[in-house]
């Protein structure tokens, strides 16, 4: 066996050591990427190239774009916007039935519009919606699921911390990334509002009915929630229309949620900085995730392993979609598992070569699967991050009815799955159109 690829091995399965130790994912990639290089080049510049990554990475515009997304989450939660956008749902929805975990599902695609995480995405609407659907007499399992599920939308629905993330490792556009998620988007929503009607229909004590909204109190409600429609609008005008670039457009949407938090009266000086330590913190988080995914990118690169693996797979011969679905299936496993941005970046270095280089398939395609794969991966036993997300808010909701209640979801994602992958101009036929690509 080539003896690079014996020291990637071996690296590897001492990072996975560190990890399951409990060491922090970024910090364990630097330290085997660090020591891997030093094997091949010696410490003192191994050390060089760490300073190299980490100073390249702070300077990086495209990465200072997630530290503002990440600030106009925490801005649009203190301000109200996620129960803007819940009430504006469940004015058109709620009167159905089922409305409320169609609304819950509205709110989170709006709301992850705005904050583009899918951990915010549920941990907020979870606060919200919970309560409500709990009080209608909406059975614990059905009310959670939908929550859990709306929530993954947080990624997929532009702008996404993930697409960004994806965008700045792997060479592409992030706005690119974003137009080609506007379609799986829209059919994620739409797929998850038919998984709703087909589940009450089938089991109707599952979702009571509600009085319809008059129309004239439904443009009220409309009314009342116009700072959400302005961030959101305001953002996505701004960058599809070409006026901002997507970094402008970060820190219009920012400036917006500041100003409305401001005069909501809900920010004070202390959950003003609550919103900064919560934003340096997740930023830095990532930055270190980042960092040490290039180092570990670089060592990989030294023991040529990515390569061999590549070559390996093309000598066995297997047919470029069998090839794809050992990999989407790897790839829910591993965003069961960990958390989707070091799920992205310890495997970016093996996939994205096979994937665009040997397969030949669209790079912009390929980034919009892996957030779909992971999205369902974040709510799939038996970890699911989003389900402990929101056993964390909702105690009293057993784990296993929660699983339960995502069942209709993860079908709804399955077949959106599969129609992205046998039809790729879902995902990369509205950039090319609108000439991103």
């Amino acid at each position: 066996m080539n003896s690079g690829f014996e020291l990637a091995l071996i690296g590897l399965a001492a990072m996975f050591a560190l990890i399951f130790l409990h060491v922090p994912i970024g910090v364990a990639m630097l330290l085997i990427g660090v020591a891997g290089i030093a094997t091949f080049i010696g410490f003192d510049r191994a050390l060089s190239l760490v300073s190299a990554e980490t100073y390249s990475a702070i300077g990086s515009e495209s990465l200072a774009v997630i530290a503002i997304f990440l600030l106009m989450g925490s801005f649009a939660t203190v301000a109200g916007l996620s129960t803007d956008l819940f009430r504006i749902a469940n004015a058109f929805l709620g009167h159905r039935k089922g409305g409320l975990a169609a609304a819950t599902v509205g709110g989170c695609a709006g709301f992850g519009a705005i904050c583009g995480s899918s951990v915010a995405t549920t941990a907020t609407m979870a606060r919200i919606a919970i309560p409500e659907m709990t009080r209608r007499s909406y059975d614990s399992g059905f009310a959670a699921g939908s929550v859990a599920a709306g929530g993954t939308l947080g990624i997929l629905i532009p702008p996404s911390v993930i697409m960004v993330l994806y965008a700045v490792l792997t060479e592409n556009s992030p706005l690119a990334l974003f137009v080609a998620g506007l379609v799986p988007g829209l059919i994620a929503v739409v797929l998850y509002l038919i998984a709703i009607e087909l589940t009450v229909r089938r089991n109707p004590g599952l979702a009571p009915e509600a009085e319809r909204m008059p129309w004239h109190e439904r443009w009220r409600v409309v009314r009342s929630g116009w700072r959400a429609i302005v961030v959101i609008i305001g953002v996505a005008v701004g960058i599809y229309g070409g006026i901002f670039t997507v970094l402008e457009a970060a820190s219009v949407g920012a400036a917006l949620t500041f100003i409305f938090a401001l005069f909501s009266g809900n920010l004070s000086r202390k959950v003003f900085a609550e919103c900064l330590k919560e934003t340096a913190g997740n930023t830095c988080m990532i930055f270190v995730i980042i960092i040490g995914a290039n180092v570990l990118g670089r060592f990989l690169a030294f023991t040529r392993a990515p390569d061999i693996i590549v070559n390996s797979i093309e000598a066995v011969g297997f047919a470029p979609w069998i090839i794809l679905l050992i990999l989407i299936v790897f790839y829910i496993i591993l965003g069961s598992i960990f958390d989707t941005v070091a799920a992205m970046v310890i495997t970016l270095p093996f996939t994205y070569p096979l994937v665009v280089g040997s397969l030949g398939m669209d790079p912009i395609w390929w980034g919009i699967v892996m957030v779909m794969v992971m999205e369902i991966g974040m709510i799939t036993p038996p970890i699911g991050i989003n389900v402990f997300v929101l056993h964390g808010v909702a105690k009293n909701i057993p784990l296993s009815r929660i699983y339960a209640g995502i069942v209709p979801y993860l079908a709804a994602d399955f077949v959106r799955l599969a129609l992205i992958v046998a039809m790729p101009v879902l995902a990369i036929g509205l950039p090319k159109l609108l000439g991103y690509m």
